[in-house]
């Protein structure tokens, strides 16, 4: 399929967070909000949509169960029954409602550091304390576990891990062994999982992700999966993604915490996901090839034409982790500096 992801396409006038947070004169690459057209199947059912003209109050979608549940099966080898599926309206809120529904004010949650802001705030959202420990940057600027260091990061009242996989920032894909080890001290601990698995559809070539809960049946039932197409399909305005709870009494806890606080997704948001699951495959799999392409510019680039700036070659994402350290910058800090000098926000 020839899709034209090179045309540029202004998005200043569609009141685009990215593109209104600074000057007209930065370059802003702050956000995961890329600035592709949607695929044309999406486009299309929202304009059949919007046509009809009526945007009452929606129920839920059995054919969107469906692809949701066959894709499930179909890309991960994971069956997965219908009633553990609940659509909410973001992984953020999906993950802040976890925390809020399965631990207790002053529990501990762990992270993996560097990790995606809205994760890191979850603890002062909800009351609890940042159990962290921080991913080791190897030789090579991929980012690794230290399984001694993950396990004493874990107090006495620690109750949950939030894992995000494929990792925002640093790219990586963790390994079926890696989750199984992570798996393992989990459940020997008594933690729950909450895995941010929003970015699982933007895996490269050579990679392959595997959902922590399709590991075993033991490991499905003290998780939270979360997914979405907002970013693999750039949705992420529509607000429509997907909690897998298995566990019926987790999936009860949820529930409870989100009546009358988070509600129904909007009726555009499933329309656009359906058609995003349904019918976007072959404009996902050409983005992939434009973004690897992409990618690897990018880390040949800093490795020729940027002295002391390291890109390590993330295996998912269309994210750029840039290591500075090494670089002769002024005494500011590296995103001052780049928004300053350069007029790139990052």
């Amino acid at each position: 399929m020839q899709l034209d992801f090179d045309r540029v396409i202004d998005r200043r006038r569609t009141e685009s967070n990215k593109w209104h947070k600074y000057p007209p004169d930065v370059l802003p690459l702050w956000v995961a909000d890329m600035d592709f057209r949607s695929p044309e199947p999406v486009i299309r059912a929202l304009r059949e949509r919007v046509e009809h003209g009526v945007f009452g109050y929606g129920v839920e979608q059995p054919e969107f169960y469906e692809v949701f549940l066959d894709r499930l099966q179909t890309r991960y080898g994971w069956r997965v029954s219908p009633e553990a599926i609940l659509v909410i309206p973001g992984v953020i809120p999906g993950f802040n409602l976890a925390a809020r529904a399965l631990t207790a004010a002053g529990d501990g949650l762990l992270l993996q550091t560097p990790v995606y802001p809205p994760i890191g705030r979850v603890p002062d959202n909800v009351g609890l304390t940042s159990d962290e420990m921080q991913l080791d940057l190897q030789p090579d600027g991929r980012y690794a576990i230290d399984f001694e260091r993950f396990e004493a990061a874990i107090g006495e009242r620690t109750r949950m891990f939030l894992l995000c996989n494929p990792h925002n920032p640093v790219g990586r894909v963790f390994r079926r062994d890696e989750l199984e080890r992570m798996a393992e001290v989990c459940l020997r601990r008594g933690l729950l999982i909450c895995a941010d698995e929003v970015h699982c559809e933007l895996t490269f070539s050579r990679q392959r992700h595997v959902p922590i809960a399709s590991l075993d049946a033991e490991i499905a039932a003290r998780t939270i999966t979360l997914m979405a197409p907002s970013k693999s399909f750039n949705l992420p305005g529509l607000k429509c993604a997907v909690a897998i709870i298995p566990n019926a009494s987790l999936r009860e806890k949820f529930v409870a915490a989100q009546l009358d606080l988070v509600r129904a997704v909007n009726v555009l948001g499933y329309t656009a996901a359906l058609a995003a699951y349904r019918d976007g495959q072959p404009w996902l799999d050409a983005l992939l090839r434009y973004l690897e392409a992409n990618r690897d510019f990018v880390v040949e680039y800093a490795r020729s034409k940027l002295p002391g700036v390291r890109a390590a070659s993330p295996e998912a994402t269309y994210l750029a982790w840039l290591d500075c350290r090494e670089a002769d910058l002024p005494d500011s800090d590296p995103y001052t500096f780049f928004l300053d000098e350069a007029r790139v926000a990052l």
